[in-house]
């Protein structure tokens, strides 16, 4: 049932018996979409026709980046005789998110549309699903899926009967954080070792191996049936802030709220209607502290900065954060901010390629000085120190944005919340240590 303030649109089914399987996502309206394009309407949509329908809904990407999903397809050249190929990116591997872990274990037929439709729109013949290693029954329910997929000739050639083709395949990356970025993603899948390339060229002109491709996450394909079968501007005005951002949102909230999960809520939708109503408030007798609205690499937002926030991209952008892959963590009065931030430098210490040395070296220094501050044996220049070598890891210093990944997800906690991590030094009782 759904919760306060959801409108579930990629969710429809969420909950319901053998949700995964092909005869109940029939049942709710799967597939229909692919046939209006290749049968029902097949003069209408062609695939600029698509594309722009795509574009007429403001749907961005839902990965993180948040770009026009419309405008990314356009990039692909037409002119080119290479082999174009649609890529999904379902290695969700950002802390605090797992929402798309929910749409590969259980609607993973939306995501299998998504890029059939994609595949049509590029003139792309070929589609590839990277999943996290970790995503085990994800990953065995989308082969499922793919499986009864081709049999009812959803895939594979001469797609119901309309002469087009498209041939999907599932790759299970080997847990590295570092191949969500895209072209490290790429990499690992013409299986080299997953470092991030240089850019341009982007992945629209020369992606996977040396071709355009397109690279999109999850909920981004699967948003994409519904937009054809109901109209890009239908979605578009399911959100209800800022006109840019487009349709509904899927949010992974954890933390301390009384009903963490998976929600599906309009984009524009206030920060603390989705806490406090959709999420049922916090624990008894505790107040909000911050939020982290995206996932640990988006900056933090205090409680203050909370009480006005909206759930899209323009709203974040205000506050100096980002709406990122919607995994929303939300911290009351009794987090050890210090503790919290020390377990997110850990994590990208541990998880930097180490392609590039401000990250190799940046990361880990970072995770050091916290360490210390953690550990009382800090000295009261060292938040400084920190603050110091962080403006010098990012800002375009490393070839992705995993160094500033780290300075945003540290340096927003630690001037924010300054007096919390100085209170370290000043207390001398042994604290044990340990990861």
């Amino acid at each position: 049932m759904a919760a306060p303030h959801e409108v579930r649109v990629i969710l429809q089914d969420f909950g319901k018996p053998d949700s995964h399987t092909i005869g109940v996502y029939e049942a709710g309206g799967g597939y229909k979409a692919l046939k209006k394009i290749l049968v029902e309407e097949k003069d209408k949509w062609t695939p600029d026709a698509i594309i722009e329908e795509v574009k007429k809904s403001n749907l961005r990407g839902r990965g993180g980046a948040g770009f026009p999903t419309g405008l990314k397809w356009s990039f692909l050249p037409k002119g080119n005789d290479k082999p174009k190929y649609v890529v999904c990116n379902a290695d969700e591997s950002e802390p605090g998110t797992f929402k798309d872990r929910y749409l590969l274990e259980e609607l993973p037929h939306g995501m299998i549309e998504g890029m059939i439709i994609a595949g049509l729109a590029l003139n792309s013949n070929h589609g590839f699903i990277y999943l996290r290693g970790e995503f085990y029954l994800g990953w065995q329910r989308v082969e499922a899926a793919i499986k009864e997929a081709y049999a009812k000739g959803y895939l594979g050639e001469n797609i119901l009967g309309s002469g087009k083709t498209f041939h999907l395949a599932t790759f299970r990356g080997a847990g590295a954080y570092i191949c969500g970025e895209e072209t490290a993603l790429l990499e690992s899948l013409e299986g080299k070792r997953g470092h991030p390339r240089l850019k341009p060229p982007f992945p629209a002109v020369k992606g996977l191996y040396g071709c355009p491709t397109t690279v999109n996450n999850v909920e981004t394909f699967a948003a994409v049936p519904h937009i054809i079968l109901k109209g890009g501007d239908w979605y578009a005005k399911l959100g209800v802030g800022d006109p840019k951002s487009g349709g509904t949102k899927l949010f992974s909230v954890s933390g301390h709220v009384k009903n963490p999960g998976v929600y599906e809520v309009p984009l524009g939708l206030p920060l603390k209607k989705l806490i406090y109503e959709t999420c049922g408030g916090l624990r008894e007798g505790r107040k909000l502290k911050a939020v982290v609205p995206g996932g640990s690499s988006t900056p933090i937002l205090t409680a203050d900065e909370a009480e006005n926030a909206t759930l899209d991209y323009e709203g974040m952008a205000k506050l100096g954060t980002m709406l990122g892959s919607g995994g929303l963590i939300v911290l009351d009065d009794s987090t050890d901010i210090v503790e919290f931030t020390y377990r997110i430098a850990y994590f990208y210490a541990h998880e930097s390629c180490g392609q590039c040395t401000p990250c190799r070296e940046g990361s880990r220094w970072v995770q050091d000085v916290l360490a210390r501050v953690r550990a009382h044996d800090a000295q009261s220049e060292d938040v400084d120190t920190l603050l110091s070598f962080t403006e010098n890891m990012g800002n375009g210093t490393t070839i992705c944005p995993f160094a500033d990944a780290v300075v945003m997800g540290v340096t927003p906690i630690v001037k924010k919340f300054r007096p919390e991590f100085e209170a370290y030094l000043q207390r001398t009782e042994a604290v044990p240590s340990g990861t």
